[in-house]
C-alpha cells in the first residue's frame, strides 16, 4: 500500500485542563523569539504528558482520527500528524502536556493578533520544537492537508515551500489557492450533506474525498469530477433560525458553562451557544463575556 501523510489542525478541546503556566496568556510580554523559547521551556517542564491522539477530543478530533481508516480503504497506509500552535508539527504518537495556544485572533490564548506575529510564532516554534516540516513529509509520499483558515495563514511559508516541490498533495480547507497545490475549499453549503458541526467540516470533507479515491491515487481526475457532480447536487445554502437571547440570558449561559468547565474559551462558548440553536452576535457576546470575567 502507498504511504500517505495526513496533517490536521489541532483543537482547543483537551482531555485535561492546562496547568498554571501552560496557557499563552500567561507568557510574559517580549520579542517573539524569547516568548517561543520560554513557551518551549514550560512545555518541557509540564506534567502528565500524554500521546497527542489522547490529548485532544471533540467532534473535529474524532473525525480526524477516522481519516486513517478512510485512507486505508482508498489503498493508503496513513500516518496522522497534527499542526499545533503550541507544539508545531508533530505525529500523533508524540507526547505533550495539556496546553492552551491557538492562532485564532482575539482568543485569550492567541499567539499573535497580526499576520506577522502568527507566522513568526510558527516559524520559530517549528525551529525549536517541530518534528518535521511539510516539505519533509512530502518527501515521504503524498500529503493530505486538512487545515483551518487561521492555521493555514500562519503556516503560509511552509505551504508555499510544499507547493514549490510540485509533489502529490491536496489541501482541504486552508485560506487561499496556491500554484501546484490542489485545494478543496471549506464550503458550509455542504454541511447538511456531510453532517456534523462546522468545526468538523474540513475533516468530514477530507473523509468524503478519501472515500472517493481508489488505487492509492490522491489527485485522480475521476475524484475531482465526482466532487463537482456531488457539490452541484447537494450544495445547500444554510439558513440559521436561531432564537434571540437577552443579555441576562447570555450572561447566565456563560457563567453556568464556565462553572462546569473553567477552561472553555470565549470562542468555544459562543460555538456551544449557537450549536444549541441560540443567537448572539459575536461582538455582543465578546462584550458580555468580558463583563463576566471582570466581575
Amino acid at each position: 500500500m502507498s504511504q500517505l501523510t495526513i496533517v490536521v489542525t489541532c483543537t482547543d478541546r483537551k482531555a485535561a485542563a492546562p496547568t498554571v503556566g501552560l496557557r499563552v496568556r500567561e507568557l510574559p510580554a517580549g520579542e517573539p523569539d524569547g516568548r517561543v523559547a520560554e513557551w518551549c521551556r514550560r512545555l518541557d517542564s509540564g506534567t502528565h504528558p500524554r500521546p497527542l491522539d489522547q490529548l485532544y477530543k471533540g467532534d473535529h478530533w474524532s473525525r480526524c482520527q477516522q481519516l486513517r481508516r478512510s485512507a486505508a480503504q482508498a489503498g493508503f497506509t496513513a500516518d496522522l500528524w497534527v499542526a499545533s500552535a503550541g507544539l508545531g508539527l508533530q505525529p500523533v504518537s508524540a507526547y505533550a502536556p495539556a496546553y492552551g495556544a491557538t492562532f485564532t485572533p482575539r482568543h485569550e490564548d492567541s499567539v499573535g493578533h497580526s499576520f506577522e506575529e502568527r507566522t513568526s510564532w510558527w516559524r520559530l516554534l517549528q525551529k525549536e520544537r517541530g518534528a518535521a516540516t511539510l516539505a519533509d513529509l512530502a518527501n515521504r509520499g503524498p500529503v493530505l492537508l486538512v487545515l483551518s483558515e487561521m492555521y493555514a495563514v500562519a503556516m503560509q511559508e511552509e505551504l508555499e515551500a510544499l507547493a514549490s516541490l510540485k509533489t502529490e498533495a491536496l489541501l482541504v480547507g486552508g485560506s487561499r489557492d496556491l500554484p501546484h497545490l490542489p485545494r478543496v475549499p471549506a464550503d458550509a453549503s455542504l454541511r447538511s450533506a456531510l453532517g456534523g458541526t462546522l468545526t468538523s467540516l474540513n475533516a468530514r470533507m477530507a473523509a468524503w474525498w478519501l472515500e472517493h479515491c481508489s488505487d492509492a491515487r490522491l489527485n485522480a481526475p475521476e475524484t475531482w469530477d465526482e466532487l463537482n457532480r456531488w457539490v452541484s447536487e447537494v450544495s445547500k445554502k444554510e439558513r440559521y433560525q436561531r432564537t434571540p437571547m437577552t443579555d441576562e440570558n447570555v450572561i447566565a449561559f456563560i457563567r453556568e458553562s464556565l462553572a462546569q468547565n473553567p477552561s472553555f474559551s470565549r470562542t468555544r462558548l459562543l460555538r456551544m451557544l449557537r450549536d444549541q440553536g441560540l443567537a448572539c452576535e459575536q461582538k455582543r457576546f465578546a462584550d458580555l463575556y468580558a463583563t463576566v470575567e471582570n466581575r
